[in-house]
Order: structure tokens, then sequence, then C-alpha cells
């Protein structure tokens, strides 16, 4: 009974002896793990001490070597440094932070490094060779900033600009003087005026063009692109523009100083360029019409060489027109200082060409002639047993056109079944033009490339330019930007969502690219050039407002370097001129260190699709500087 009394104290005796032994277990065993650690990080003599002299005599070198967790399965490396600096509370310039890319000496402000005047005196003046492309080698390289001139300013806008241009954009006076009588271009004040008149066409451009228009409908939208051969400064072109015919003018950097300088600041399209010995770069079959006024091209020389270039280039069933020597030579042979003999001889030689290409002659009327070429070559093929010259090309890509030698050669049209058919597809009219889908993506000659994937790509650039307008509220402004460059253009995307905007694009497809687009976007109605971006543009410094580059830097990464790249692009990039720059996120990290060199102002936003997206876009604007004063513009006293 009593056993039973005491069992409420004994148990509790044994709970509390229970409790005592667990607690006891469990100290030592941390205490054991404790010690175990301190070894591994301190070896046996650093344990021998109590836990808290050890942790005080540990090296601080030890907290910051690696420890490796039970198992050893993963490492740790415990960094203190500072997670905050001062440069980080003051922002320093990108120019404080990196070497800046030095300016360039104020006689280079109009520098055309492919198009020296002093270099290209080394090559051959046979046929105009010498005005060809010619680079300079790496060593050649500007390492600099190609000035503007001094008191440079921002361009007017169109359509204001096609009637005026800032004399300080380009303080040349030799044309007011040199084609006075032509109503080419006049001098007023601080500004040059541009009447629209020119050597063939005194009543002015729109007049001419009008005449052209009683022969050739250039209303219905069947002509959207054209060529200007020896462009002057480019009124025909500009002039065009208001009938949604679009102009790619060239001309020679020669003697006429600026003309091609003009035609840009008067925001038409316009390039360097001279019909010699390479081919214009330009595909096959890619203008409605070609045009020569008094351009001074011997067309019927070089067994008809040039005149074949102008076929090549010239759609099926498109139009070539000439005006001024030899055209209506027997009513101003005497006005021209040639004899009536030597002019009929050259009319002569320009019609057996003609008809050597199998172009129909369609008028002559006044000091107007126009010819059409044939819509296909099934009754050409047949005259070639009357015209034995020029033979048809065997085994050539019509297309190729960078550097590539022009031949005495017949570019054959793409087969067709029926004489009415239109070698190469049915183009539709403009504005159609451009959003149908290209004959040659239909026809299949562009590899991987379908109409679905046509039909993506259109739509996919109407959503990037939106999003563009968003981040560059200049691009979103009508009427701010004039003149746009797309370095890498694919099927002109870019271009075709601007087309509603008061704005050109030149499109460019790089040499290098792994598909030759460019037909089709002359095909789509718009414009463009072939170019190696490792080589300068045949243009002006200060060509364009805004420059878009997408994949640009990857497509050149191991080809060229690219800060000669970006000196290009400042080089043509009218100052406060911006740029869009799409590409991998690692290539626009270096981009951006040599953009800060250039002193653009930049910054890096996330792709559309979001931060995970690799591809980012570099956003920059190019600063407003100049060349300083000189002592001819102090005194007032330039006038050339």
């Amino acid at each position: 009974m009593a056993t039973w009394a005491n069992l409420p104290y004994y148990l509790t005796l044994k709970t509390k002896k229970t409790s005592l032994f667990y607690m006891a277990v469990t100290t030592v065993l941390c205490s054991l793990s404790y010690l175990i650690g301190i070894w591994q990080h301190g070896g046996l003599k650093i344990a021998a001490k109590s836990p808290m002299a050890t942790l005080l005599e540990l090296p601080c070198s030890n907290l910051n070597k690696n420890f490796t967790t039970i198992g050893g399965s993963s490492s740790v490396t415990l960094d203190f440094t500072a997670r905050h600096n001062a440069d980080d509370l003051v922002p320093l310039s990108s120019s404080a932070r990196v070497e800046q890319i030095p300016p360039c000496k104020p006689e280079f402000s109009e520098y055309t490094p492919c198009e020296d005047v002093n270099r290209s005196l080394k090559f051959d003046r046979d046929r105009n060779i010498y005005r060809e492309r010619h680079c300079p080698e790496k060593d050649e390289l500007l390492k600099c900033r190609i000035p503007a001139p001094h008191g440079y300013k921002t361009s007017f806008r169109w359509p204001a600009s096609r009637d005026m241009v800032w004399y300080a954009n380009v303080p040349h006076k030799h044309l007011t003087v040199e084609k006075a009588k032509q109503n080419w271009v006049q001098f007023k004040g601080d500004r040059f005026k541009f009447p629209g008149g020119g050597t063939m066409f005194p009543r002015g451009a729109d007049s001419y063009i009008a005449d052209i228009g009683k022969f050739i409908n250039l209303k219905d939208g069947s002509i959207r692109t054209a060529i200007d051969t020896g462009c002057g400064v480019a009124s025909w072109g500009a002039y065009l523009l208001s009938r949604n015919i679009l102009s790619v003018s060239f001309a020679p950097r020669d003697t006429h100083v600026a003309q091609v300088q003009f035609a840009l600041e008067r925001g038409v399209p316009a390039l360097i360029g001279v019909l010699a010995s390479i081919r214009l770069p330009y595909p096959s079959r890619a203008f409605d019409i070609a045009h020569c006024s008094r351009c001074l091209i011997p067309w019927g020389k070089f067994d008809g060489l040039y005149l074949i270039e102008v076929d090549r280039i010239l759609r099926p069933g498109g139009y070539w027109v000439l005006s001024g020597p030899p055209i209506n030579w027997e009513s101003h042979w005497k006005g021209w200082n040639r004899t009536a003999q030597d002019l009929k001889k050259e009319q002569d030689g320009i019609e057996n060409v003609a008809r050597s290409l199998c172009w129909k002659k369609l008028v002559q009327k006044n000091d107007l002639a126009i010819w059409q070429k044939p819509s296909n070559h099934i009754h050409c093929k047949i005259y070639r047993k009357a015209f034995k010259k020029p033979p048809f090309c065997q085994a050539q890509d019509p297309d190729k056109a960078w550097y590539t030698k022009m031949e005495a050669c017949l570019t054959p049209l793409p087969e067709v079944s029926e004489t009415k058919e239109m070698a190469g597809g049915l183009l539709a009219k403009w504005p159609e033009r451009l959003t149908a889908v290209p004959p040659r993506i239909v026809s299949g000659s562009l590899d991987g490339i379908t109409a679905a994937t046509y039909d993506k790509d259109t739509y996919l650039w109407k959503k990037r330019v939106e999003h563009y307008k968003v981040l560059d509220s200049q691009l979103a402004e009508p009427g701010r930007y004039r003149n746009l460059l797309d370095m890498n253009a694919h099927l002109g995307g870019f271009a075709a969502a601007l087309v509603n905007d008061p704005l050109w694009v030149m499109n460019v497809v790089p040499a290098e690219a792994k598909l030759n687009t460019l037909g089709a976007i002359y095909e789509r109605g718009l414009i463009g050039t072939y170019q190696n971006w490792c080589e300068a543009m045949s243009t002006y410094p200060r060509t364009y407002d805004f420059i878009h580059a997408d994949s640009l830097f990857s497509l050149y990464q191991d080809r060229c370097d690219m800060e000669d790249i970006l000196l290009e692009m400042d080089r043509i990039l009218r100052p406060q001129g911006s740029v869009i720059i799409r590409d991998d996120v690692d290539i626009l990290v270096d981009v951006k260190s040599v953009i800060d060199r250039l002193q653009w102002d930049s910054r890096m936003v996330d792709h559309e699709g979001g931060p995970h997206v690799r591809e980012k876009l570099l956003i920059a604007v190019k600063q407003y500087w100049t060349a300083p004063a000189s002592s001819e513009d102090q005194d007032g006293s330039r006038t050339a």
C-alpha cells in the first residue's frame, strides 16, 4: 500500500533523471560537432583552446577562404567587398571614364574615303576608272570623328528642303556660277535656293516630268522606282517624289562640286557613283524607269557597255528616257559646239545598241527620246541571228553587283512560256506593291523565304517600328527625320513600316549577307544598295538623320573592326541624328564602349519581348558639334 502511495514521487524522479541524461548527450554531441568544425578550419592546435579564444584567434584570411559543406558537395566564397562605392554615389560622365576618339581636322569635313580625290589620281583615267570606288587600306583609315563645317544648321524639313538648303551646310558656290543660266541653284543670303531647273528643262523639272508623262503613265502606280544617271542636283528625282515615284540619283565626285551633297541636303535619295568598269550596286530588274538628261555618258561606245548595264537593272517593260546630246541634234548642234556629223554618228550608235538589246523606240519629240525594254526575251532570242552582239551572258549571277566587272553581254530575262507573259512575274501597282509578295519569293528564288515568312516579317517590323517610336520621340514626330538608312535591311520590313511618314529609307543588303534580298526589296517598290560595311559608303558626311542596324555587328563580328564601322556611322550621321542598334547583349556592351568614346548619348533597353530575351536595343543620339571657326569664317570671306 505504501509502495502505491509513493508511486507518483518515483515516476517524477525517474523522468527528471531521463531528461538530464538526454540533455547531457545532446550537449556532448553539439560540442563535438563544433570542435570538429574548428579542427577542419584551424587544425588540432586551435581545437585545444576554448571556443571563444579559438574564434578570436582565427586569421582574418581564413574567413575569406572557401569552406566545404558536409559531404564536400559545394563551396561558397565569402566576399566582404563593399557593395556601395563613392563612384556610385556621384556618377561620372562617360567622357570622363573613357578615352575619347579625337575630332579630325576641319579640312576633312567633306571627306569621302572611297572617293578621295587625291587617291583617285593614282588610278587609270581611261573610262573614268579613277572615279570609281578606291577605298583606303587598313593602315590609311582615319581614326577620328569627321567634323561638321562651322555654322552647320539642322536641315530644313521636307518639303521646304526640296527648294532650299543652308549655305553653311554645303559651303560651295561653284554651281551657282557654272550653271547660272540653267537654273540649277541660286545663292541668296544665308541659303541656296533650287528653282527646279536643269540643263535640258529650263521651264523646270515639274514641266519636264509632265512632258514625259504624255508618253508614259506616271500616275497609275505602274512606275514606282527610278534611277537618274548623272543627276546634277537631283531636281528630277526631287519632283518625282510628289508623284509617289522614288528615284535613286547618282553622279561622280567630279568638277561639279557637291552635286550629290546638294541632293542629300535637299532630302532626295542619292549616292556617289559612276558608270565606268564595274556594275552599278543594284540588282537586276530593279527600276521601272531610267533617266539621263545631258549626263554626258558615252552610251554608244565600248560595244554599248553602259547601255547594256542599264538594261540589266531595268525591269521587263521598263523605260529609258534620254534628253540632251545627241537628241534633236539638228536643232542644237551649233550651240553644243560639235559638228552635225559627229552628233548624228553618236545618235546612230545609240540607236544601234538599243536595237541590239531588243528595245523598242516609243517616241522622239523635240529634246526627248524614250525607249522601252521588252517584257520577255522570246523574240530577242530569235533576233540574235541578226544581231550577233551582244551575246546573252552565260553562267552569270545577274544580281551580283559589288565590285563585279561589267560585261558586254545581255543579261537574260527569266524564262516565260508565252510572248505576252512578263518575265520574272507581274508586279502589282503601287501602293499594293509594298505588301504584295515579291515575285522573287513567289518563284522560290530566295532559299527559306516563303509567302508566309514574308507576311510574318512584315507584321513583325510593323510592331517593332511602333515600339521604336515609343523609345525615340523624334522618330515618332512626322517630318523630324527625312533621310534614313537601314544597314542590314533583309526584306525591307523596317522601311515598309515607315512608308506613310514623309521620309525615305536607303535599304542596304550587305555583300556578306547569307541571302541577296535586294531584288525583293525593289520588287516591293523600295530602294537600296549593296555595301560592305568594312568599307566606307559612297556618300558624303552627314547624309542621314537616322540609322538602323539590325544584327549588323553580329554579321561583321569576325570580319573587321567594330570601331571602324562605328566611325563610318558617325561620319554619315547628321549632328543630333539618332541610331537604333539591335543585337545580342554581349555585342551591344562592346558597341556601347565605342559609342561612349564617340561621345554619343546612349542607353540600352530591353527587347520588346521582355528582359529575358538576349537581344537588346541600343538607342543613341549624336551630339551637335562643329569644326571651329576659321579666319575666313570670322571675316566672312569664304566663297567656295
